[in-house]
């Protein structure tokens, strides 16, 4: 695609467009969306012109322009993680039956866990975690989890991109103990008054617990979020490990990005 006369694509200031819309900028003008995107406003007006054509962005009567539901729909039709998502709802749902208050389902996305679904019940406590919403990792018990099961060289690669804010030493026995003991229990790292749990969804491997987590790659976690204080930990993570295991089953006969099984 063309460049600009700064020599940056086209498509490179497009996807600086549509990614400063996040879950606290749903609706902007066109020229918080430049200011955001770093684009000159008549270049934005003009690119988001284009996108709002496409369906990709809408115009609203307040002058505002949001997320369009033609991306909606090519995201919902083709993403990589829909048919991960399809998979975890029934074991979620019995999660949530059980628990009453948040279940959650994340990925490992660079250095945060990016939250794919999340079931919740009336008088739910606060949860952070959002659909389509991102936490650092080592905040987080869904990031905590999936560090811990990642490969080595994952956990020193994170460490040394915030050697300046984190305890290495101190974070690497956390990992280490989340590893042996097979889930992770954080509370008050997000909201003080709850309690975050997770376990890893683990491919290729066969059972988990009894403080012998067998190896495997970590694709998802699945987690809760509950009132501290009210955490039922020997209620919780097996019941967490069983719905884990369930779906790495049921990971591994769909076909990625398709929701189809094999």
């Amino acid at each position: 695609m063309a460049n600009s006369s700064s020599g940056e694509s086209v498509l490179s200031r497009i996807v600086r467009i549509v990614g400063s819309f996040d879950d606290g900028k749903p609706g902007m003008g066109v020229a918080a969306i430049a200011r955001r995107a770093g684009i000159p406003l008549a270049t934005t007006h003009r690119l988001v012109a284009g996108l709002v054509d496409a369906g990709w962005l809408e115009h609203q009567a307040n002058g505002e322009v949001l997320i369009g539901l033609r991306l909606w729909e090519l995201v919902n039709r083709n993403s990589a993680v829909l048919g991960l998502r399809q998979a975890a709802m029934p074991f979620m749902e019995d999660i949530q039956a059980v628990v009453h208050q948040h279940t959650q389902l994340g990925v490992l996305e660079g250095d945060e866990v990016l939250f794919l679904e999340r079931l919740s019940s009336r008088g739910s406590v606060v949860n952070e975690a959002r659909v389509a919403g991102r936490l650092p990792a080592h905040v987080s018990s869904s990031g905590m989890v999936l560090l811990a099961f990642s490969p080595r060289h994952v956990q020193e690669s994170y460490l040394r991109r915030h050697d300046d804010g984190l305890d290495a030493a101190q974070l690497r026995r956390d990992l280490a103990g989340i590893r042996q003991a097979g889930y992770a229990a954080l509370t008050g790292q997000v909201v003080e008054e709850t309690t975050g749990i997770a376990v890893p969804v683990l491919a290729g491997t066969g059972r988990l617990g009894a403080g012998r987590p067998v190896a495997g790659r970590p694709v998802a976690a699945l987690g809760v979020v509950v009132a501290a204080g009210e955490e039922n930990i020997p209620a919780i993570v097996p019941a967490l490990m069983t719905a884990a295991r369930g779906l790495a089953r049921a990971v591994g006969q769909v076909v990625p990005g398709t929701g189809r099984r094999t």
